[in-house]
């Protein structure tokens, strides 16, 4: 059976049996009432009996002429039991003989029942079994005419009753209306069962609950097992599904509250991707940083029937990728300085050949040693400077690069990276993405300059008490002061032209890693002075 259907089983079940046992509740406590209201209907008739002249008249004439109060009662009291519908009407002496009844045969019989109570002058109801079965009576006492100052004496008894037989048939005959509404209220709620079985299969499409459960547990083996994080949010702004590897991508610790159920406003994750959860816009490929990782993230908006059920945010992780990108345009970049390099090279060697076969042999002896100082000079101030072999062939590819811009990258003088500061291989990739990637703007800032301006890059490295100083400036026009947190943006950048699509995620990794490390980054026109902690180097 589909889940449809066994909801509407075990509703239409509950139904009845409710229904079943408020009917049977609402009989008994109908039947009690039945009861009550027959007690006080026949207390009203005795009394009205026992205050009858008839009834006082006969009896005080029977005192004097005993066997006279049946020949008057007795039509008087079967008139009164007809007009009202009652089972009997029994008007008896003080000593309990009958002066009338429904049965002739039973007059001048002793009454079956109590009569204690009648009898000190205080009416009363009760439940008891006669010559006509179970029934409910009301016994009231008959006053006649008293001296002065004397009690009035009892001279007759009244008792009238209902069976309890006749107030069955009269409940069974007031059934067909409560039973005719109680169907009409089954039929309303399984009608209304039906509506929402009707509705939970459309929804369900018709799958049974083992389906379901097959079914889940395949979503979750995929969910937890694809490479890819996968974040959902509702229409709400919750999050509703976040696979294993979105919470690790994420940088949702493991022992953390669980996303699940939260607003995606209040998630503790960067805050370009909570921004994207929270908008909900479309997003293909975007590349957003976070402390640890560099995240291509990809979102779509979930429709069906035109209605929208949230979103799907996919993300990939990217950082390992990215690193190798950096590495690989550092070695591309250098690659090109090294033949550039080399074309110079051939050009002076050229030069010095001609200069000799022309008989200038001092004059070519001069003009070699005149280059070789000025290439040595350079590399000598890099290397004497960094110990550090990764973070001086990333200054020597850097400087040939810019020369090939005519930009000049000089070290500061009292520059110095002690060896072993950036051995471990995360520290030397961190240093290359920080100081790669400023050297980089520092030379694209200055490299569109005029050519009668200087052109020159100042690299500063040295270690300063407990932090690891960084400090990058340019003889460019420097960065605004109102556009500096804008720089540390993914996605800024000022190279606006046809080759700019991509940029602008230079200085977003650079305020990674300083963030990572637990720096400081300081920006002061065209200076950039980081400071990284040295214990987190070495």
């Amino acid at each position: 059976m589909s889940l449809a259907r066994q909801l509407l089983a075990l509703q239409a079940a509950l139904l009845v049996v409710l229904l079943v046992g408020v009917a049977v509740l609402d009989a008994v406590l109908d039947v009690r009432s039945d009861q009550r209201a027959a007690g006080e209907r026949v207390l009203g008739i005795a009394e009205a009996i026992a205050l009858s002249s008839v009834v006082v008249d006969a009896a005080e004439r029977d005192a004097t002429a005993p066997g006279t109060a049946t020949a008057a009662l007795q039509p008087f009291a079967e008139a009164v039991r007809a007009e009202t519908g009652i089972s009997f009407i029994t008007i008896m002496a003080p000593d309990g003989t009958r002066w009338t009844h429904p049965r002739p045969e039973e007059i001048g019989r002793t009454y079956l029942g109590s009569r204690e109570q009648a009898l000190a002058g205080e009416p009363y109801v009760e439940t008891y079994t006669g010559t006509l079965g179970p029934s409910v009576r009301a016994v009231v006492p008959v006053f006649g005419a008293a001296a002065a100052g004397d009690p009035r004496p009892v001279v007759a008894l009244v008792a009238v009753g209902v069976t309890t037989a006749q107030l069955d048939q009269e409940f069974v005959r007031s059934l067909p209306v409560p039973l005719a509404a109680l169907g009409a209220l089954m039929l309303v709620a399984l009608a209304g069962s039906a509506l929402v079985s009707r509705r939970l299969r459309r929804q369900t499409h018709g799958m049974g609950s083992e389906e379901m459960e097959r079914m889940y547990s395949s979503h979750e083996a995929v969910l937890h097992s694809v490479r890819e994080g996968l974040v959902v949010v509702d229409p709400d702004g919750r999050v509703g599904v976040a696979n294993d590897e979105g919470r690790r991508l994420l940088g949702l610790a493991e022992g953390a509250a669980d996303p699940v159920g939260r607003p995606a406003a209040d998630l503790p994750v960067a805050p370009s991707l909570r921004d994207l959860l929270v908008e909900g816009r479309p997003a293909t490929d975007e590349t957003h940083l976070t402390d640890e990782r560099v995240l291509v993230v990809s979102q779509s908006r979930v429709e069906w029937a035109g209605r929208r059920h949230g979103t799907v945010m996919t993300l990939r992780d990217r950082t390992e990728l990215e690193a190798l990108t950096g590495e690989l345009d550092s070695t591309r970049a250098l690659s090109e300085a090294l033949r550039s390099q080399a074309h110079e090279a051939a050009n002076r060697l050229h030069t010095v050949v001609v200069l000799v076969e022309t008989g200038h042999p001092e004059r070519a002896v001069e003009y070699a040693v005149e280059q070789l100082e000025l290439s040595q000079r350079l590399t000598d101030r890099v290397v004497e400077s960094i110990d550090e072999p990764v973070v001086a062939a990333l200054l020597l590819g850097k400087t040939a690069q810019a020369a090939e811009r005519a930009v000049t990258v000089r070290v500061e003088p009292h520059s110095y990276l002690p060896a072993g500061l950036a051995s471990s291989p995360a520290a030397g990739r961190d240093l290359v993405t920080v100081l790669g990637n400023l050297v980089d703007n520092a030379v694209d800032a200055v490299a569109t300059l005029d050519d009668d301006d200087e052109r020159e890059v100042l690299v500063g490295l040295r270690p300063d008490g407990k932090d690891l100083l960084l400090r990058v400036s340019d003889s460019g026009p420097g960065l605004p002061d109102d556009l500096v947190d804008a720089a540390f943006t993914r996605g800024w950048t000022t190279k606006v032209s046809a080759t700019s699509a991509g940029r602008g995620l230079g200085l977003s990794l650079v305020d990674q890693v300083v963030r990572r490390r637990r720096g400081t980054v300081d920006v002061d026109g065209s200076t950039f002075e980081v400071r990284l902690p040295l214990e987190g180097l070495r």
